[in-house]
């Protein structure tokens, strides 16, 4: 590595890996429970674990976003973190928050947790995805504004680039919108409506600018091409994906209350929301036909472009499927959701994520990049996890159009309930916690390539760079 504060990124990306090891071992039991249904009760119901499966989601993409902060920061602005022991410190007040937030989620009852952290006098719990204690939800906004502080402090004394400028944005757009957390009016209305805010203009809004930035600095260093040729794509890719994300957050409003005018604003700009995501695949294509260099980490190279394709199929493909307010008058709320938030997470967020710890850690361990023998693991994982990944969304997609075809197309007197409908989807259900346990390998095998590199590290002198 070039920059010794660089050895930051280490333990958020390592603990990344371990937070996303809980996610699947989760996801694995929550797939079991649709299937039989008191598996694990009442140790661990239904509702905490898909509140831990969720949690920890979010939270291991945060450390692994703010791991390659801390890596592409100080090569981008060529210099120093302003502060190293600032990040260590926020490491571990934030991975000790998260660890005692899940404890608490499977330790307590969910309302005399709210009793225990003081929720009653500010209320902010019981809202999905937002389950948080509300000592953690400060918790974590006082993370989020020490570690912009330091990045800033960083980008400020050293080299101001468009990626670094369109890093920070999209980190400083996180941190203000995860202020609505704390918004919780009596109306229902308007909880959903300022909810969307911090749910939907994270992952549709400035997530968008951190994957962004995060890609183009990888393709850069793994193709040669042009500084300007890659900073022109990515003003355009950021452009479209800030006009058609926020006011693509009307796709959320057509039915919880909202004006009427929310149908055509959100049909029209999140049926544009796919484009970003397209000039994201022709933008990894076009940098890797210009290339000037063949760089030996083919690996992360893989991770990066399958990022772009997962990503447009699952963020553009299936959420252009349901978003049209007609359409999504009959898909709201079914397993379609389902199929394109797995899809639209991992293509766009947990690929990025993988990609640039790929690339990273073995330079923070003073290799250019992993043996041969591990590269080829860990291109097979890729392959094995989006397979998965695919196998889950194309099921997802078929138990949500029995839902709609059972349970919303019919009138009245023909639709089946909700139970029996469930009861008719068994199989495909039975079919989709294969296709995790498939994916849980790929994992596995994304893991255990960097214990094989470990192993194999003094076989290549030449993939060795000095530290």
């Amino acid at each position: 590595m070039k920059y010794a504060s660089q050895a930051v990124a280490k333990p958020y990306f390592a603990f990344a890996m371990l937070l996303f090891v809980g996610q699947i071992l989760f996801g694995l039991i929550l797939g079991t429970q649709y299937i039989i249904g008191d598996f694990l009760f009442p140790e661990i119901p239904f509702n905490v674990a898909r509140m831990v499966h969720t949690n920890l989601l979010v939270v291991w993409l945060l450390f692994a976003f703010m791991g390659a902060t801390y890596y592409l920061i100080p090569e981008e602005t060529q210099t120093e973190l302003w502060s190293p022991k600032l990040g260590y410190a926020l490491f571990w007040i934030f991975a000790i928050a998260g660890v005692l937030t899940i404890l608490g989620y499977l330790l307590v009852p969910y309302a005399r947790l709210a009793e225990l952290t003081g929720n009653d006098y500010f209320p902010t719990m019981g809202r999905e995805f937002l389950e948080q204690p509300t000592i953690t939800k400060i918790g974590i906004a006082l993370v989020c504004v020490g570690f912009i502080f330091n990045i800033l402090m960083t980008v400020l004394k050293g080299r101001k680039t468009v990626i670094n400028m369109v890093l920070i944005t999209g980190l400083i757009g996180l941190a203000v919108f995860w202020m609505f957390a704390f918004y919780n009016p009596v109306s229902l209305v308007m909880d959903k409506y300022f909810w969307w805010w911090v749910v939907h203009l994270w992952v549709e809004g400035v997530w968008e600018l951190i994957l962004g930035a995060i890609l183009a600095f990888i393709l850069i260093k793994t193709t040669g091409v042009d500084r300007e040729v890659v900073e022109k794509w990515l003003y355009l890719i950021i452009a479209m994906a800030l006009i058609s994300g926020i006011l693509g957050t009307g796709h959320h409003y057509f039915f919880i209350g909202a004006p009427e005018y929310w149908l055509w604003i959100g049909s029209i700009f999140s049926a544009i929301e796919p484009l970003p995501f397209f000039l994201m695949v022709l933008f990894a294509l076009s940098m890797l036909k210009q290339r000037r260099r063949e760089h030996p980490n083919k690996a992360a190279v893989t991770w990066a472009v399958g990022c772009t394709i997962m990503a447009f199929l699952g963020a553009g493909v299936w959420g252009f499927l349901h978003t049209l307010a007609p359409v999504n008058y009959y898909t709201h709320g079914t397993q379609l959701t389902a199929a394109h938030g797995h899809l639209a997470f991992f293509g766009a967020y947990a690929m990025i994520a993988m990609a640039i710890i790929s690339y990273a850690w073995p330079k923070l361990h003073g290799r250019e990049c992993n043996s041969l023998q591990a590269q080829r693991m860990e291109i097979w994982s890729c392959w094995v996890m989006s397979i998965s990944m695919l196998a889950i969304t194309l099921l997802l997609t078929w138990a949500g159009w029995i839902q709609i075809e059972l349970q919303r197309l019919p009138s009245d007197a023909g639709a089946l309930g909700y139970m029996q409908t469930q009861d008719a989807i068994m199989h495909v259900y039975w079919m989709r916690l294969l296709a995790g346990v498939g994916f849980a390998v790929g994992l596995g095998m994304y893991l255990y390539s960097f214990v094989v590199a470990r192993a194999t590290r003094e076989e290549s002198p030449e993939l060795m760079i000095a530290s």
